[in-house]
Parts: structure tokens; sequence; C-alpha cells
């Protein structure tokens, strides 16, 4: 949803936005642009109001000329884009990697910034509403309808797209499908694999990189979510001490005939 204009020019109005061929029209120019790096200046000029604004768009202009000399290959990294997964694969060949996360700590992070969800935003796409599974649209009805605890939010949010993410499994054998807390026990094991799966070279700078990023000197919690260095084995599983048994067997219940497909009772 936050994007800037210059860098994709198409307006997506709704969190989880789901673009499919009934309703492409709007999104294929756009964000064809983006994945071949043509910059839309003048669109970006629209929004420019501050001297930040304005050397932004230099900044961003010169890079996607850059990009597009050299041959980069684009990387779309945006989980708020998972319904929309299957149509960006076909429409623009895409390899897609899809990631999993252990929903108490889905849960966790949602409740510990105190992030809401409008289900609202599902019920205004009629072919998102057509698409997802029924048992879903009577709790997202009631949701939007009356605002309902953060936890509860947190917890149908997991099943919605997991389900979703189920789904793709059984009908996209061919993409690539990670548990956050496996990469996370071990990071450059789970990113040689993943590489190796993309045809992307697996070379020393992308290993320090990653090293430095997942390192055990990190902080496990940081409070700026825009932070990307994390003690990686420690970070997965701060839910463990945050949340109560209570809690973790209440989220469990609600969560289980979705989770037990991607979570053994170890896991808990």
């Amino acid at each position: 949803m936050l994007h800037r204009p210059g860098i994709c020019a198409a307006r997506f109005p709704f969190w989880f936005p789901y673009v499919c061929r009934e309703n492409q029209g709007p999104y294929l120019d756009p964000i064809a642009d983006m994945l071949a790096f043509r910059y839309r200046p003048a669109a970006e000029l629209r929004v420019v109001r501050t001297p930040k604004d304005a050397a932004r768009l230099a900044r961003d202009w010169y890079r996607s000329a850059a990009y597009r000399r050299r041959g980069a290959r684009p990387l779309l990294k945006d989980p708020i884009a998972l319904f929309s997964s299957e149509w960006l694969c076909d429409t623009f060949d895409m390899d897609v990697v899809v990631l999993i996360r252990h929903p108490a700590a889905f849960v966790h992070s949602l409740v510990n910034r105190g992030w809401t969800h409008p289900f609202d935003h599902f019920l205004k796409q009629p072919l998102l509403m057509r698409d997802l599974r029924a048992p879903f649209a009577v709790e997202i009805e009631r949701f939007a309808a009356e605002p309902q605890p953060i936890t509860d939010q947190a917890i149908l949010l997991w099943n919605v797209l997991h389900e979703t993410i189920l789904r793709y499994r059984q009908r996209r054998p061919n993409w690539l499908f990670l548990r956050l807390e496996d990469i996370a026990h071990d990071p450059e094991d789970s990113f040689r694999h993943m590489y190796a799966n993309l045809g992307l070279n697996f070379d020393e700078h992308a290993a320090n990189t990653i090293a430095s990023h997942s390192d055990s000197t990190n902080p496990s919690e940081e409070p700026d979510p825009s932070s990307i260095k994390r003690d990686s084995k420690a970070s997965v599983l701060t839910w463990k001490a945050r949340l109560s048994p209570e809690e973790i067997t209440r989220i469990r219940v609600k969560v289980e005939p979705v989770a037990v497909e991607f979570y053994s009772d170890a896991d808990w």
C-alpha cells in the first residue's frame, strides 16, 4: 500500500489487495514498469512537497536507470501482496517465495505493536471474498461490523493468510515455501538453499550480510520495526517468554485446523 508513485504508479486503497485477471487493468502497466525499473518522474512530481521529496525523486530515478542498464533482477518483497501472488506469478513469470510464520509469534507481534486490521477492506473486495474460503466469511463480516480484541483480530488474520498459503502449497508445488523459524535457526544454509532454487549466486558478500543481520550479538527484540538486525534464533522465540501459557493455549485452539499443516506439537 505504501510506496512511491514514481516507483509504482498503481494505487492500492485496501490492505491485502486482491488482483486477478478480472480486475488487472489498472495494475498491469504500473507494475510492469516497476519490475522493469522504468521510473515515472511525472507521477512522483505530483507528490513532491519538500526538498527532501525532490532529493528522493532524483535518487530513485538515478537508481532505477542504473538497475535497468545493469539488467538487474527485481525483487518484490511484499507480504501485503499475498492474495495477488498467483496473478503476479502468472502475469510476470515470477519465482515466488512464501514465508510462513508461527501463529503465536504472529499474534504476539501484532499485539505488542498495537496493530489492528481493518477487516472491512476484505469486504470491499468482492472478488477476494468470492475466492476466500467460505468458513472465514462470517467471521470477517462480524469483525468488520464491530471491533474485536486485537488478539482475536490477529488470530483471524493469521488463519485467513495461512489458509491461503496452504492452498498455494497444494496448487503451486514449484513455489518455495519456507518457515521463518527454520530460516532463523540456520540462516546461511537456508539462504544457500533459497539462492540455489532461484538461480542466484551465493557469494561471500551474501554470506557476510546474512551473518551480520542474524548474529547472536544482535538484539532479539527491537522497538523499531524497521530495524532488520536481530539475533535470529532468539527473536523467533520471544513469544514464549511474552505470552502466558493460557494465551498460548487459546491461540493454538483457534488456529489448530490450519496450523497443524505447518507446525507440530514440538513447535509449541
